[in-house]
């Protein structure tokens, strides 16, 4: 416990440091909220009161809804580390509870944010006696999703956007993953390949940058200008393990609550159950938010990555 405390007092006190050098405000958001985010798959904890077990709301799963509110706002550079609660199966790499560092950049797009991240993680290696010299001179690789398919797998995952083609390909020329006999949606076979072929060969890429996901997976981001197949947005790799997901954020009302309600069905279809009405969200969008990028890292994650550490949770 002593020496988990220490590591992230270290790496705390660094990363603030790193956020005032760049000009942003340390922003507090609500960790009980009305809505904790729309993503179909990240399952929130309730809160019920204990004098009259009504429903008090949930535990945040991001502070993304109320950052984005301080954004409509008018509030350009901010940044967010608090604790935050996923009802998901303890992992080597989950708790239900983890240390999240969010921020965001309005009046830019999401390359702006790929630089913070490796400026942010220059920094912690320069700056932090807890890093493993191991990466002293290390260099960043930068793939899109597609150049990996094709890399690892052998062919392009953009030609393979429908469901019955993707299962097809894992038929013939992936006969070692387990395919259920019954229907399943075209995210669930992309990350039957991606976790099986691709993401155990990422470990031999110690710093890595995985961009242009297929729009199938946009979530809140928005999709290229020149190429609609694929989303803006890129997730942070260090070692093999994904430590941030970074969004160029979607702004337009209508498109994203046209997402949130094809969001809440799946979410309903697949578990049973649904969230509020995302209130907090919707107020910012129509008050207006200017183009952003954003992006959450797990703190204990690129702690345990950068410190050579397996144990850098505080729920061991």
């Amino acid at each position: 416990m002593k020496n988990i405390t220490t590591l992230r007092a270290h790496f705390l006190k660094d990363i603030r440091s790193f956020f005032e050098k760049e000009g942003f405000l340390e922003s507090m958001t609500p960790p009980l909220v009305q809505n904790p985010g729309m993503e179909p798959h990240i399952h929130p904890f309730k809160v019920l009161g204990a004098q009259n077990n009504q429903q008090a709301g949930y535990l945040q799963t991001s502070p993304e809804f109320h950052m984005k509110e301080l954004l409509s706002h008018g509030l350009e550079r901010i940044y967010n580390i608090s604790y935050c609660f996923r009802d998901e199966p303890r992992s080597e790499h989950h708790r239900n509870q983890f240390i999240m560092l969010e921020w965001y950049r309005s009046h830019c797009h999401y390359e702006v944010i790929k630089n913070d991240v490796i400026e942010l993680i220059s920094y912690l290696i320069k700056n932090n006696e807890y890093v493993h010299p191991y990466y002293a001179d290390m260099a960043w690789k930068e793939y899109s999703v597609d150049e990996l398919f094709k890399k690892i797998c052998g062919f392009s995952i953009l030609d393979h956007l429908d469901s019955e083609s993707l299962r097809s390909i894992i038929k013939e020329s992936f006969p070692d993953i387990p395919l259920p006999p019954e229907e399943l949606l075209w995210e669930d076979l992309f990350f039957l390949i991606f976790l099986n072929e691709i993401e155990p060969r990422l470990k031999d890429i110690p710093l890595l940058i995985i961009k242009e996901y297929p729009h199938h997976l946009s979530a809140l981001s928005t999709l290229k200008k020149d190429d609609p197949r694929v989303c803006e947005r890129f997730e942070v790799y260090i070692n093999g393990v994904e430590i941030g997901n970074c969004f160029n954020e979607l702004t337009d009302y209508k498109e994203q609550m046209e997402r949130f309600s094809e969001a809440t069905k799946l979410k309903q279809k697949l578990y049973q159950y649904c969230l509020p009405h995302p209130e907090v969200m919707e107020s910012s969008l129509q008050r207006g938010l200017a183009p952003s990028a954003g992006i959450a890292v797990g703190i204990e994650r690129l702690m345990a990555q950068l410190s050579q550490k397996s144990h850098c949770f505080w729920s061991e």
